[in-house]
């Protein structure tokens, strides 16, 4: 298959996004889709052939997704994140498909690195195992949900070999950093759609998180790394409801 456009969203994303363009040169079309950055993100998307689209995502996601897909050139979407890169083994799937594919979409696997180390279980274990939804027919569903957003496809599913290469949050600052952005977002989607939480909530959910994917998923396996990734993510939990308390029981500043 050829008449593939990858679609990459990102903001001041110099120091990663080299990798996933190099990775993405296969594609027919290669778009990026640039939320106001002032680094060389542009001029480095540029020089590496792709085409830049200048939109403010607006804390969007599946908004944005939706209208880049429309800008492509092709009906067949590969999604990459800036900080992620696709394996030869998996663009040899990728190429493999016939070009009348008739599925909505194919699952990707994703390997998630941190600290150094390649994430065997815990929070990354589903998209390890699994995958995710990247690689969509944008005439076949849509993208839902303003963060965390998912692909809800009109008709029948695959998945392919290889793998999605993901390289997140490098320190621990960027990582803490992140959970505290994305947790709000999170917060004024639930509050948006008219959810409400309580003290059981805040307190129950964020270790009953950590329980899940440091134990029951294994994420002890993956050592110190492993066991810095659950609790943050579970404090990632925590943040979320305390926020949605926030919104919806007291008065005030809603960021």
């Amino acid at each position: 298959m050829k008449n593939i456009t990858v679609i990459i969203l990102a903001k001041n994303e110099e120091s990663n996004i080299g990798r996933a363009l190099n990775s993405a040169r296969f594609a027919g079309e290669i778009l990026v889709v640039d939320d106001g950055s002032t680094d060389k993100t542009i001029e480095l998307a540029r020089d590496a052939g792709a085409s830049v689209l200048k939109a403010s995502l607006n804390n969007d996601f599946g908004f944005h997704r939706n209208v880049a897909m429309k800008s492509a050139k092709n009906d067949w979407i590969l999604f990459l994140d800036a900080d992620e890169e696709l394996t030869p083994e998996l663009v040899d799937s990728i190429q493999g498909l016939a070009e009348e594919d008739t599925r909505a979409g194919y699952y990707l696997k994703r390997r998630d690195y941190w600290w150094g180390k390649e994430l065997h279980h815990g929070e990354t274990k589903t998209a390890r195992t699994r995958g995710i939804m990247r690689l969509v027919n944008r005439t076949r569903g849509a993208w839902v949900g303003t963060v965390h957003e998912t692909y809800h496809a009109e008709g029948s599913t695959g998945s392919l070999a290889g793998f999605i290469n993901h390289y997140p949050h490098q320190t621990l600052a960027e990582f803490i950093s992140s959970v505290n952005a994305y947790s709000t977002l999170r917060a004024k989607e639930l509050y948006k759609a008219g959810l409400g939480t309580g003290i059981g909530q805040i307190v129950l959910f964020p270790f009953l998180k950590f329980m899940l994917t440091y134990f029951f998923y294994l994420g002890f396996l993956d050592g110190p790394a492993g066991f810095v990734y659950a609790f943050l993510m579970s404090f990632h939990s925590f943040l979320v409801r305390a926020k949605l308390y926030q919104y919806t029981r007291l008065s005030g500043d809603k960021s």
